[in-house]
């Protein structure tokens, strides 16, 4: 059962976000109705899904997991909570598999913010109370989370949040260094890259350091790779890029393939065993159901047989590159960054103001980008690994367009002569 548009948009207003529905009339009150692949269809048009938050490495509904799922539903959706439940033992073993090593417990849950409470009360369990997290990073909107994420604008009308917390600068090691010589037991948040921060690249060697300083320190070393994980920078993690192992891994977005919400919390044997022991400890209803089980383990199995980790690093190799192509050639007085890892890209123009500009110009033109939450003036890019050749001419021919329009509208005045 579905509404119109219309009544979709009357509807958000009174009863979901009179924002969204704001938000709504500047673009054309546009519905979604179906998608596939990389490409989403309204009532009136289709659009490119470049966007999506991160979720969608496999595409929309891709063909696999979806059909897992449908057969789950029509076998068993939900679990009593009581019996053993042998989807979740599979996708468990899967996500092990192909974990750092290292990590041989996983704790499912229903979504990034969740993982994150989860790590969390790990820390707690283990005697780390101290919390210490990057200044621009993102780890979610839940309470505990939210002390995580070090942004005002999100934390400040929800205070007191959780106490002795700190926030130090991404990729300083010399003043996390300072923050865990500062106090007690400490439990470090970090991300391999900061997605949400505007695609910030730290230094090489950067978490091998966070890794080592943490080993000296007694500190938990927990590292989010909810939007990074999964083949989105180019590997399976963001810590094979430099052979690091947390001691807490977080996973969410692409377990899902992009068809059921699932995260998941992977962790040492040591760092588990209150948990492994007391099941009771930490629950959800909801978590480990069935059919976010089958979509999780099938979601593994297909980044590994269509080898889209591989795909992923070559197809954001290739889209930087042209992007920059674009920048350089139709706006050499607009200096933009195009910076990536894998399908996880960044462009920053000068100002936020021209970079809503282009996001409005591309939208124009039906292609989906991100605002990043932590970095107003940085587009972001998450496009799926299944990219074809005419989605990316798509792709660049509308951000050729795009920015010859937005090149044009903020052209430099000319100097007026005497």
């Amino acid at each position: 059962m579905s509404a119109g548009r219309d009544r979709t948009v009357e509807i958000y207003r009174r009863h979901l976000s009179s924002g969204r529905a704001l938000i709504s009339e500047f673009t054309g009150g546009h519905v979604e109705s179906t998608a596939t692949g990389a490409r989403v269809r309204t009532q009136q048009d289709e659009f490119l899904d470049c966007g999506g938050y991160g979720v969608f490495i496999l595409g929309h509904r891709h063909p696999r997991v979806t059909a897992a799922v449908v057969e789950q539903i029509h076998r068993n959706p939900m679990s009593t909570r009581l019996l053993l439940e042998p989807t979740a033992a599979v996708a468990a073993e899967a996500l092990v598999e192909v974990a750092p090593p290292g990590l041989q417990r996983v704790h499912f849950v229903n979504s990034g913010a969740e993982a994150v409470e989860a790590a969390i009360k790990f820390a707690r369990a283990a005697g780390r109370t101290r919390l210490i997290s990057a200044i621009g990073g993102y780890h979610g909107k839940t309470t505990g989370a939210l002390s995580l994420t070090a942004r005002p604008v999100y934390q400040d009308r929800f205070r007191p949040l959780l106490p002795d917390v700190a926030h130090v600068p991404y990729g300083d090691i010399a003043a996390l260094a300072e923050a865990l010589a500062a106090g007690g037991p400490a439990c470090v948040v970090v991300e391999p890259v900061q997605g949400e921060g505007g695609v910030v690249i730290p230094p090489q060697g950067y978490l091998l350091a966070v890794e080592r300083l943490c080993r000296e320190h007694g500190a938990l070393f927990v590292l989010d790779e909810i939007q990074t994980g999964l083949g989105r920078l180019g590997h399976w993690w963001g810590a094979d890029r430099e052979g690091t192992t947390p001691d807490v891994l977080l996973v969410g977005k692409n377990l899902s393939g992009g068809v059921i919400p699932v995260a998941a919390v992977l962790a040492t044997d040591e760092v588990y065993e209150p948990f492994s022991q007391d099941p009771l400890l930490h629950t959800s209803t909801f978590a480990a159901s069935p059919v976010a089980m089958v979509a999780a383990s099938t979601s593994i199995a297909v980044l590994r047989d269509e080898d889209l980790v591989t795909r992923a690093g070559q197809l954001g190799a290739v889209i930087v590159d042209r992007l920059r192509e674009v920048f350089d050639q139709h706006a050499p007085h607009l200096p933009t960054e195009v910076r990536g890892a894998g399908l996880l890209i960044g462009v920053e123009p000068p100002t936020p103001h021209v970079a809503g500009d282009l996001v409005l110009e591309l939208y124009n033109r039906r292609v989906l980008v991100n605002h990043s939450l932590n970095a107003g003036g940085v587009l972001r890019l998450t496009p799926p690994a299944v990219l074809t050749d005419a989605d990316l001419e798509w792709l660049f021919t509308a951000f050729a367009d795009a920015v010859r329009v937005v090149a044009a509208r903020h052209a430099p005045v000319p100097e007026r002569t005497s």
